[in-house]
């Protein structure tokens, strides 16, 4: 009875160890290529990307990817929700960074990357869980697909490294601190005004919640309209309680900006 208490007691010590183990990814490398090379403005509304900076720690971002790039698909599916979350995240931003320094500094914007026959988004170049993938492929078919995450705010911290993209944080998303770097990133993205306003009596917003309008409808985050998501966010908008009333009865005009694709470098 004791040798099956300790063998018992001695494998529990052993999934959790392997489990802690599982959930210890490290994005320290990313976080600092981030601080050193995207620098907050508009009062921390948006970011610029040096990407100069980063061509010269090349090395240090390749060296990360190639991390990433060796997770297991077995490893990732044992770590908890945030943390692989907080990784797709991380690795689309990161390899977005890699894809606009292949053509750096002769790049205008992320579309340059594409052609007539394919989008940027859509070439297969991302060598992950032992495949090798598109951008398209782990924002929409890892992260946004199905309930697997189920969190309307991904859209404020996937960067596709374009002036219209909500900011590109100065540090790396983690699964600790994920709900409060999404809130962040969220009010952020809707505080600048240049992409989301009311102007003349009408709600002028990005055209990313037009493209992607359902994710903020079908009960993600317990929203199931736009406007109830709006609503929470009104501070951030800049909206007075009577507008916020306005919005939530939807008779607040809605219209949508146009998209601005050049790229976000540091001027």
């Amino acid at each position: 009875m004791k040798r099956t208490f300790l063998a018992s007691l001695l494998l529990s010590v052993a999934l959790l160890a392997s489990q802690a183990q599982a959930a210890a990814f490290d994005h320290s490398a990313w976080d600092a290529l981030l601080k050193a090379h995207v620098v907050s403005i508009s009062d921390g509304h948006a970011s610029q990307v040096d990407y100069a900076g980063f061509a010269r720690d090349r090395a240090k971002l390749k060296a990360y990817l190639d991390a990433v790039s060796a997770v297991p698909r077995s490893t990732f599916d044992a770590w908890p929700k945030p943390d692989r979350l907080a990784f797709l995240i991380n690795t689309y931003n990161a390899w977005t960074v890699e894809y606009i320094l292949t053509k750096y500094p002769d790049i205008k914007s992320i579309k340059d990357l594409g052609s007539l026959l394919q989008s940027p988004w859509k070439k297969k170049f991302i060598p992950l869980f032992g495949q090798t993938v598109a951008l398209d492929d782990i924002e929409q078919g890892m992260i946004r697909a199905g309930d697997a995450y189920a969190e309307p705010r991904i859209h404020f911290a996937v960067n596709c490294a374009s002036i219209g993209c909500p900011a590109l944080r100065t540090e790396a998303f983690t699964g600790e601190k994920l709900t409060q770097q999404l809130d962040d990133s969220a009010r952020n993205f809707l505080a600048d005004h240049s992409r989301n306003r009311l102007e003349n009596g009408k709600l002028e917003l990005s055209s990313i919640f037009k493209w992607y309008r359902e994710d903020f409808e079908k009960g993600w985050g317990g929203y199931k309209s736009l406007f109830q998501f709006l609503g929470d966010y009104a501070s951030a908008l800049g909206l007075t309680a009577a507008d916020k009333d306005k919005l939530q009865a939807k008779a607040l005009p809605v219209s949508f900006m146009d998209y601005d694709w050049k790229l976000n470098v540091k001027k």
